[in-house]
């Protein structure tokens, strides 16, 4: 992840290059840390590093089941309205039984293919707006597949931010240091590379 996006020729290679520099910065974020800071919480919300990192996989698998069905919905989930709910709230959440190792192996693979379907995708096709949810809206039918990337983009920058916040809460440590340490950036007079064991 270099500190910036790479300049663009196209539509669809800026919006794979800018999923690619957001999905990216969860790793740097993560870079060093134990489980257990993964699962540490503490800023004002409950929010932790490895519950972004499951939440942005879940969030990324949820939109891509649509991306893959347009301009048709994605089948129904058969299972109980509980059990689903349990599973969502499950994403935010590194659980005693899970590793950051693991979440990230996972947001590994789902980034694969949501870069996939951003190269491959008719980005005007028809996604069908969902009606299960207060926050979908009421007054249009559809979205495009155009719309669903961006609104992708929105949300891994979003949260990426919010791991800032929570990892500098945890130990200091800053977005550039914590990219040039786990890109194994040269140290520069204004630039020291973040090592697991360091104190900001």
């Amino acid at each position: 992840m270099p500190g910036l996006a790479p300049p663009v020729s196209d539509e669809r290679h800026a919006l794979r290059e800018f999923l690619a520099y957001h999905q990216s910065a969860y790793f740097a974020v993560a870079y060093g840390l134990t489980d257990e800071q993964a699962r540490a919480t503490p800023a004002a919300s409950a929010l932790s590093i490895g519950g972004l990192i499951k939440h942005a996989t879940g969030m990324q698998r949820s939109w891509m089941a649509r991306v893959a069905a347009a301009p048709d919905a994605p089948p129904a989930d058969p299972r109980p309205r509980e059990e689903i709910a349990r599973e969502f709230q499950d994403q935010h959440v590194l659980r005693p039984d899970e590793t950051l190792a693991g979440a990230l192996e996972a947001f590994a693979a789902q980034n694969a293919e949501t870069l996939r379907l951003v190269a491959a995708a008719d980005l005007d096709a028809a996604v069908p707006v969902p009606r299960d949810a207060p926050w979908f809206p009421t007054d249009i039918d559809a979205w495009t597949v155009r719309w669903v990337f961006h609104h992708v983009i929105n949300e891994l920058a979003r949260h990426a931010g919010h791991a800032d916040i929570i990892r500098e809460s945890i130990d200091g440590a800053t977005m550039y240091e914590l990219i040039a340490g786990f890109e194994g950036w040269e140290p520069t007079a204004w630039l020291r590379p973040w090592r697991p064991g360091s104190k900001a």
